[in-house]
């Protein structure tokens, strides 16, 4: 579904930065929860709305940083959708590029080409206060997801609530207030994907593509039921704040 369609109380607006870069399994997972994605492909000239007239964001990844607006001009609007959405209590949910967008308008940091970067399916742990968050209270102590990165998140906004790290990358999920969530991680990537990847940049990070592929399929069935249920409980969120 393209934003030409028809705006609904259960729809949620998604911003795709990168032609590879849609909302993948995300979308099926939302639409089964009873809130339809509307997809603007903003990286292929799609206008991005001056207001969010749906129930919800969803900003995902994308090889930018969130200011980089002279090579991504929709990033301009799009921080404001996120303002917007942040001002007005509606439901957010940002991935990677989009999750760092949400850091750096909500007044966090984010710097490009820092600390270790991370490639393919990667162990997170779970910190204290995501036990009372909406999302990931319950969740495996240590889920799984695929990671795409060489940017970061160097500082979380004040008062975030700050709820799952890993090893090369602390920031790995946070919230702000009470309905808008980042994650660096791909929770709507599948290890297919992978395959899909430059293999020149992978070596020149220190990564093998296949044995990428390898460890994510090994990971995929546990790492679904995980991100599922958190696709499913934020279209909970959105329907109950519509």
């Amino acid at each position: 579904m393209t934003a030409t369609a028809t705006t609904a109380a259960t729809t949620a607006l998604v911003i795709q930065n990168f032609p590879r870069g849609g909302p993948g399994r995300w979308a099926a997972w939302l639409a089964a929860a009873g809130v339809t994605p509307v997809l603007v492909r903003a990286y292929d000239g799609e206008p991005v709305p001056p207001r969010l007239d749906h129930a919800a964001l969803l900003v995902l990844g994308g090889g930018y940083l969130p200011d980089e607006d002279d090579r991504a001009p929709w990033l301009a609007p799009t921080r404001e959708l996120a303002r917007q959405a942040l001002d007005d209590g509606t439901p957010y949910f940002g991935i990677c590029l989009g999750g760092q967008l949400l850091a750096q308008v909500a007044g966090g940091e984010v710097r490009g080409e820092h600390g270790r970067p991370e490639f393919g399916s990667t162990a997170l742990r779970l910190r204290p206060e995501a036990t009372a968050d909406p999302l990931f209270t319950g969740l495996p102590p240590r889920p799984t997801a695929i990671q795409n990165h060489v940017d970061a998140i160097t500082r979380l906004p004040g008062g975030a609530h700050w709820l799952a790290e890993s090893e090369g990358c602390p920031y790995q999920a946070f919230r702000v207030g009470e309905r808008a969530w980042g994650v660096q991680f791909h929770p709507e990537a599948e290890a297919t994907g992978i395959l899909r990847w430059n293999e020149e940049r992978l070596r020149r990070y220190g990564y093998e593509r296949e044995a990428l592929h390898r460890d994510a399929l090994a990971d995929e069935a546990g790492a679904a039921e995980v991100w599922g249920a958190v696709a499913g409980r934020f279209a909970g969120v959105v329907r109950g704040a519509g």
